[in-house]
């Protein structure tokens, strides 16, 4: 049987989900952060930042709890839409604002993922266009009560109920969910983690 040769510092469920198809072997690490962007920061600046700070909090809470030395794979996604970064909405009213600013119009999905091991710190960017078909307001109160929008950034997710909603994509699916294969395998052939096991 293989071992397991890294640390996944996130508790989102999608990318665990992804890291288990491509066969990859991990463990979970705390690496919380402050998540709030700085005055004038690009959103591409932003979520590379937020992936390479979480790639850091967690090898620091690797080396404090003591664990096994082994490289820790971070990553951060935002929809971005005229400039701006959706993060996950507040409340009601800030969801159902979001999904109104997205329908019948295309934004951006962007997905950094980073990588340290103690020595260095890699990280990659993928940048999906994504194109919503137009909305109605009955619609997005529909999605709302599923629940679904909580917890995603921009207010949905592509591989759940909210996939009803996209009607071109052009750049990574597994991006818009949350961990870009392309990237996370470049990253994991840099310091040579295995996958497929």
């Amino acid at each position: 049987m293989s071992a397991v040769s890294l640390y996944l510092a996130s508790r989102s469920p999608r990318r665990r989900e992804i890291l288990d198809q491509i066969g990859v072997l991990y463990d979970l690490v705390a690496g919380d952060i402050d998540e709030t962007p700085k005055a004038g920061e690009a959103p591409e600046t932003y979520v590379t930042r937020m992936a390479s700070e979480k790639a850091r909090a967690g090898l620091a809470a690797m080396v404090q709890g003591q664990l096994v030395q082994r490289p820790v794979l971070a990553a951060d996604t935002s929809v971005v839409v005229d400039v701006k970064i959706l993060g996950k909405p507040a409340d009601r009213e800030e969801a159902l604002a979001m999904l109104t600013a997205l329908g019948g119009r295309e934004h951006q999905v962007m997905s950094a993922v980073a990588i340290a091991d103690g020595e260095r710190l890699e990280s990659r960017l993928s940048v999906t266009r994504v194109l919503f078909s137009p909305l109605s307001e009955a619609q997005i109160a529909r999605y709302w009560e599923t629940g679904e929008p909580q917890d995603k950034a921009g207010a949905y997710g592509i591989q759940g109920l909210g996939g009803v909603f996209v009607r071109e994509l052009q750049g990574s699916y597994s991006g818009v969910v949350g961990l870009p294969i392309a990237e996370t395998v470049d990253l994991l052939d840099c310091v040579g983690v295995p996958y497929w096991q």
